[in-house]
């Protein structure tokens, strides 16, 4: 699976803390393997972000991306439940 990311998830994951960061990054590995894994509490988005899924990288904090063509998926977003809805 290729993933990429937009300039707003970039720019907003390098403020979150190095611990969250970690923890984004070990929970990339389990949507790579499936993106529908339990662990990640997957789901779709609603009103304006219609469009788009999240997923969970602790409580308090989701990565929004969109699926696109050829198995590709765009993070477009990270941050708290009320940052990014």
């Amino acid at each position: 699976m290729e993933i990429l990311v937009s300039p707003l998830f970039l720019r907003h994951f390098r403020k979150l803390s190095r611990d969250v960061q970690e923890k984004a990054r070990r929970r990339e590995k389990v949507f790579r393997g499936d993106p529908f894994d339990p662990r990640l509490d997957t789901h779709k988005l609603h009103g304006r972000l219609r469009e788009e899924w999240a997923y969970s990288v602790d409580y308090s904090y989701r990565v929004a991306f969109l699926f696109l063509p050829n198995g590709r998926v765009l993070y477009t977003d990270v941050g708290t439940h009320d940052e990014l809805y």
